[in-house]
């Protein structure tokens, strides 16, 4: 071992925001002169605390003088840099590395790790044999005390005189940058040379951290290479070095990358004009128009297309250009979970009825079962006309079950058409363009298509569809509410008590959910051919609560929330495979019918075959269940039988197969239900006036207010003109003013009264990556790295602001504490967030780069 020794060498520093240390051991502290340290010990660079978070970075060179091991504990997270791998917690990691503490990846030709707990960053230059320069740079200055090589100030040693003719050389051409300081950058130069004249590494990189120092317009910067004769980096297949470039290689992926903090730096890069085709191997630079797309794992090229049911995209430079979404909208009740028609998605609070959706010549309702979360009926009204309700056991009377019914049409007329699709559903179409499917077992479920061409207003739970997610919440006295509670309790008919578990009640029950559910995100699993189309997280979430509060049956309210994500990927025309028999949810058919995940009702009865089938006028979204195998008839006897052997339905009734003329009638039968609307009484609330009615409301006996009187929401007897409103729990007075999502409402006859005022969108994000986008939408993505919240850049280099954020975990890492938020501006200021302070970083060109940062604690800029 080399003895260690201390040599003084003064050594200005332009920043006090990174501490360096280079060559054979030169070592630039935070503050202070540098000096030169000559051992093979290993040596503390720097230990501290910050914001109970401890930080300790060791280091170990080489009788190389090279580094050749670096430690960097953070958090109690160990990291160790050596031989030219990374190891966390004794586990090699490939880049780039990302962690809840930290994050590890190529910046330019080094290697940097960002620490997500302290404003601190370590960069580090690998070559062959170690490390010959690593920097320690600080977001904000520290107020705890520091110790280590990193926090010495003006180290006392010895003057050696050792003449090295490459250092005078070097520094002849230095005079316009280091002026007065030169002496004392020669002598430490020759320090740091001594006996290592033979290691290019280590002298090129001293040259090369002086270079930077002085500048790109020093007379230095341009002969530097040529007058030390240290060569360039060697960068990959098509990319260039270049001594001041993008520390991040614009790729296909990412034209335009950025970054909070960025500065050129010594970098690889692609030709001008061209960027990395990071989609392919090799390192290969492409003019942008030429990039690949991907999608699911698969490349396509320029000018290929890829389509959906309900979307067409095509490849453009790297980028698909879609189509809008032409599938029509839906509304779903699974469960107590809906999707409105503009795709927000709530909970019902309690097991009551409510009314779905309703328009000018409909009205749908619900009614949950008392027992189970799950529907029990669902009624249609169209016009003077009603349907029976839909009974798990007795439908209606034309449809007493699915086995008796698959033959008949349920109830033809000239408003609807309503039959079983399959042995699972019922379908109805009206005669205006409404579609309805209800899944009949093992659970109802609820699936609307509205009109596409309806007029005036649809309102209900199921929202108004009209591709704005800000008033889904419309309350039925039309006012929007922020709680999907309240909206939900304004929708009910009658009273509704809050009875639905919002978390899971049995701990058996949410193991066996936490285990099973998983199936849904599994990268391999059956559900993974979706997962590029649809992503899991609601349907995974729905799925844990509905089978943790599931009764007996667990593993059959399992198969139920599977099916869900099974049919809205059908509904996209993606056909995830044989899910039923991946997850033991298997049906068994009746008699002789088949399982199908596409069934058809469509001319696959013997009824079918004596007429025009109207069912086969239905276009709707697949459904799976039991029916007949094509070329087979399904007939009274429930048998799926050829046509040969199906009896012929006429309006004398039925002839076996066989020759026979019958009065020439052949048009099939058909079953007409009318009945007219039940009369509702008279509303004496406030309150009702608004309020949807059941069918059945009659007359109860009861304390009323008198003739054109109505009972506020205080209590007291009012004139309609007087009658009050209710907002978030609040009652409000006829004319007073609420503002609500970009509306003003007044308070008249009972009912709101709304005025729509410009709206400004809001995106906002907290807690573990819950984000909500400028149109309402709320998704989760709890991801390590920063993001880009927001910016006009659109693939150019026009844009005038981006706002990237980015999580900073607790020390418990699954919980995020505060988040790092970067605000760019015209590409000249760059404003961070972090800690409880914003530092502003000018951007170079714009001033000096000594005043480059200027920091601000919260309450005092």
């Amino acid at each position: 071992m080399s003895s260690q020794r201390w040599m003084l060498a003064v050594y200005f520093s332009l920043a006090s925001d990174t501490c360096r240390t280079f060559g054979s051991g030169v070592v630039q502290p935070f503050n202070g002169s540098g000096y030169y340290v000559r051992s093979n010990c290993p040596f503390t660079l720097t230990r501290f605390t910050h914001n109970r978070v401890e930080c300790d970075i060791t280091t170990r060179r080489g009788d190389s003088g090279l580094l050749v091991q670096v430690e960097i504990i953070i958090n109690k997270v160990r990291t160790v840099v050596q031989n030219g791998s990374i190891l966390v917690e004794k586990k090699s990691v490939s880049l780039p590395y990302d962690h809840t503490y930290q994050h590890i990846f190529q910046y330019g030709i080094y290697t940097k790790l960002k620490s997500s707990l302290l404003p601190l960053s370590v960069t580090w230059h690998n070559v062959p044999g170690g490390i010959d320069t690593l920097r320690v740079e600080l977001e904000q200055e520290l107020s705890t005390d520091m110790t280590g090589l990193c926090g010495k100030h003006n180290v006392p040693g010895t003057t050696a005189i050792v003449v090295v003719l490459i250092c005078r050389l070097f520094f002849s051409y230095t005079l316009d940058c280091l002026q007065a300081r030169l002496p004392h950058y020669v002598q430490l130069c020759e320090e740091n040379i001594y006996s290592y004249e033979n290691s290019e590494y280590i002298s090129c990189a001293f040259f090369k951290e002086v270079v930077q120092q002085c500048g790109n317009n020093s007379y230095i910067w341009n002969i530097w290479r040529s007058s030390t004769r240290c060569t360039p980096h060697s960068c990959p297949g098509d990319l260039l070095h270049v001594e001041q470039g993008d520390p991040f290689v614009p790729s296909c992926s990412n034209p335009n990358p950025r970054f909070s903090n960025q500065e050129l730096t010594s970098s690889c890069v692609c030709p001008k004009g061209t960027v990395l085709n990071d989609h392919a191997d090799g390192f290969h630079c492409v003019n942008v128009s030429s990039c690949p797309c991907v999608f699911d794992g698969s490349s396509y090229v320029t000018g290929d297309t890829r389509n959906t049911k309900c979307q067409s995209c095509v490849c453009e430079g790297g980028k698909w250009r879609c189509s809008d979404n032409f599938c029509p909208a839906r509304c779903l009740i699974e469960g107590h979970f809906v999707t409105t028609f503009d795709g927000k998605q709530y909970i019902v609070p309690g097991k009551c009825t409510y009314v779905v959706s309703q328009g000018l010549n409909w009205i749908i309702t619900i009614q949950f079962s008392e027992k189970a979360v799950s529907l029990k009926t669902v009624v249609l009204q169209l016009f003077q006309v009603q349907t029976k309700e839909y009974h798990k056991s007795n439908l209606t009377k034309c449809c007493p079950s699915s086995t008796e019914s698959l033959a008949n049409l349920c109830h033809p007329s000239d408003h609807a058409l309503v039959f079983w699709q399959s042995s699972m559903y019922v379908q109805v179409q009206t005669s205006f363009g409404m579609k309805i499917q209800v899944q009949m077992s093992p659970e109802i479920q609820l699936y609307i298509t509205p009109p596409r061409n309806h007029t005036g207003i649809i309102s209900g739970l199921c929202g108004d569809s009209n591709n704005d997610t800000t008033d889904d919440f419309t309350t039925s006295s039309g006012i929007i509410e922020n709680s999907p509670q309240q909206f939900a309790l304004s929708w009910t008919v009658g009273t509704c008590a809050v009875n639905i578990p919002p978390t899971c009640s049995n701990t058996d029950n949410e193991i066996f959910a936490d285990e099973k559910c998983s199936l849904l995100n599994h990268p391999t699993g059956i559900f993974a051919k979706c997962h590029s189309h649809i992503p899991t997280d609601q349907f995974h979430t729905a799925c844990i609560q509905r089978t943790c509060n599931c009764g007996s049956n667990l593993q059959q309210c399992l198969c139920v929330a599977l099916g869900s994500y099974a049919k809205a990927c059908a509904v996209l025309g993606v056909a995830v495979g044989d899910w039923r028999k991946a997850t033991n949810c298997t049906l068994k058919c009746q008699k002789n019918q088949e399982f199908s995940y596409d069934m058809l009702a469509c001319n696959h009865t013997c009824r079918s075959l004596s007429g025009p089938d109207p069912r086969c006028w239905v276009d709707d979204a697949p459904v799976e269940g039991c029916g007949c195998p094509e070329g087979t008839h399904l007939n009274q006897g429930h048998l799926c039988t050829p046509k040969a052997l199906c009896v012929c339905h006429h309006y004398g009734g039925t002839t076996p197969p066989g020759r026979v003329v019958i009065d020439g009638r052949q048009n099939g039968k058909v079953c007409v239900h009318c009945s007219e609307f039940p009369v509702n009484t008279a509303q004496k609330t406030c309150d009702s006036l608004r309020k949807p009615l059941s069918a059945s409301t009659t007359c109860e006996s009861g304390c009323y207010c008198p003739h054109d009187q109505y009972e506020d929401h205080r209590g007291n007897c009012v004139s309609l003109d007087n009658c009050t409103c209710v907002y978030s729990g609040k009652v409000f007075s006829a004319g007073q003013h609420v503002k609500t999502n970009c509306k003003t409402c007044v308070c008249g006859q009972g009912q709101w009264h709304c005025r729509d005022e410009p709206c400004p969108g809001k995106c906002q994000v907290y807690g573990n990556g819950h984000y909500q986008t400028f149109d309402s939408k709320w998704f989760r993505f709890d991801g390590h790295c920063q993001y880009t919240l927001v910016e006009d850049y659109c693939g150019n280099r026009n844009g005038t602001f981006s706002v990237r954020v980015e999580s900073v975990p607790c020390c418990d890492e699954a919980l995020t504490c505060s988040r790092s938020i970067v605000l760019d501006l015209q590409g000249l200021v760059t404003l961070t967030l972090s800690d409880m302070r914003v530092t502003r970083r000018l951007q170079k060109g714009t001033a000096p780069v000594i005043s480059m940062t200027q920091s601000f604690i919260l309450g005092q800029w």
